[in-house]
């Protein structure tokens, strides 16, 4: 089984997941840029930790087997603090880099006027990056806030198969499905959806333009919740075709518009079994120079 999940955020995780990550099938992955957990207070925080979005975190999934791409943008958590607005102005430089995959998240969290303003910006640097677009429904009003997203992203001009509105739930899920735009579910242990749900989601909409991802933070999340959605769908009498392309061929048709993606084995992991591939991970020939004495290669047979 391969797996791409397709809106992680590996900065808040361990090595150890990256470790069962990749045992359970991981691949590939997409991290959306997204919030501190506290307020930023000066753009030069989100230079640095798009830097290590592009660079360190790429660097590091390729040590346990997986290839890590990025998508850019000033969450709609922090649109409204005018102390990140300017980050506005840095992303296009962001958004010409290599394994930078779609402009995101972007969207709503409280549906404010400057969310407004941000949001719209942000799908016009996509239409001219030529990039695709990662979107987040807001927690609250979730219903209304599609609604308006979808209004959004009509009068943008970006083509709603370069769309993928994220964190979908049973009451939003058909204005998108009927939009064109693509579809994504975040699977958590407690919130947002389970696999049970959105196994029965599938079954009253089917598979196409489908994106399950684990979008694992901080918080009490799962990275392995992709592979519990495959088990869930082989139980629920869905085939291994059907879970390949949920899990695989759907992220790489979507994120693969950009002609970024790169799904090559990561070298010393071809043809590796799970286990013999585990115990190789942190292979300093994947280290680039730039990484050379690093304090993660200690320790790592050369």
């Amino acid at each position: 089984m391969r797996i791409f999940d397709p809106h992680i955020h590996m900065t808040s995780r361990t090595t150890t997941d990256y470790r069962a990550m990749y045992a359970a099938g991981v691949r590939a992955l997409v991290e959306p840029s997204f919030w501190l957990g506290q307020p930023r207070t000066n753009v030069g925080s989100y230079t640095d930790y798009f830097d290590a979005l592009i660079g360190w975190e790429r660097f590091r999934a390729a040590q346990y087997g997986i290839r890590h791409h990025a998508t850019i943008g000033l969450n709609p958590k922090e649109a409204n603090d005018p102390r990140c607005r300017e980050v506005l102005d840095v992303l296009p430089r962001y958004l010409a880099k290599d394994g930078v995959v779609a402009v995101g998240e972007t969207g709503y969290d409280s549906m404010t006027p400057e969310e407004d303003e941000v949001f719209a910006r942000h799908l016009e640097l996509a239409l001219k990056h030529g990039l695709p677009a990662l979107v987040h429904t807001p927690h609250r009003d979730k219903a209304a806030g599609t609604r308006r997203t979808l209004d959004v992203v009509r009068e943008s001009g970006l083509a709603p198969g370069l769309v993928v509105v994220d964190h979908l739930n049973e009451t939003t899920v058909a204005d998108v499905a009927d939009s064109g735009c693509w579809m994504g579910f975040s699977i958590y242990p407690d919130t947002k959806m389970d696999e049970h749900r959105f196994v029965a989601i599938l079954r009253e909409y089917g598979t196409e333009r489908m994106l399950a991802n684990s979008a694992a933070d901080w918080g009490h999340s799962d990275p392995l919740k992709t592979l519990a959605t495959a088990h869930a769908m082989l139980d629920a009498g869905f085939t291994a075709d059907d879970v390949d392309l949920v899990l695989w061929r759907n992220p790489v048709e979507f994120y693969g518009q950009s002609g970024r993606l790169n799904l090559d084995p990561v070298p010393g992991f071809e043809g590796s079994g799970d286990a013999e591939a585990t115990d190789a991970a942190g292979s300093a020939s994947t280290a680039p120079s730039s990484f050379e004495g690093n304090s993660v290669l200690r320790g790592v047979p050369a």
